[in-house]
């Protein structure tokens, strides 16, 4: 088990601190909604999840720089700049998920929240692989 957890450490703590970066960015969406920010207004609804998004991604760009690509990168600036750049990009793409499943089709917010958070999830790793933390 040790052994094929080192072959895939990467991916497995991507997967893990994913998850978690998934849950905070959901659960301060939760609270958000099922507090003061009705998701049936299409403003309120965008306010919560760039909200929500906020929290997770100062969340992901400290476990990931320190747990799962363990960047040894001098100018953190940079590395944190690019890291923003990125998930300013997914935000965008969740952004457009949640107007089109919500606002337009008049989907369930929470159900299309969900899905866009997979689309996400895997994007930023893509970007985080690719672009921020590349060794």
């Amino acid at each position: 088990m040790k052994k094929l957890y080192n072959k895939y450490k990467e991916i497995i703590n991507y997967i893990i601190f994913g998850a978690l970066t998934t849950l905070i960015s959901l659960l301060v969406y939760f609270v958000l909604v099922n507090t003061f920010l009705n998701p049936d207004d299409a403003i309120k609804l965008q306010i919560a999840n760039v909200i929500s998004w906020i929290a997770g991604v100062l969340f992901a760009y400290i476990t990931n720089r320190r747990y799962v690509f363990k960047s040894m990168e001098k100018n953190k600036t940079k590395e944190a700049i690019k890291f923003f750049i990125a998930r300013i990009t997914t935000l965008l793409v969740d952004m457009l998920i949640m107007f089109i499943g919500v606002t337009v089709f008049r989907v369930n917010d929470k159900i299309i929240k969900a899905i866009s958070q997979f689309v996400v999830v895997i994007s930023n790793y893509i970007f985080s692989k690719l672009i921020v933390f590349k060794k």
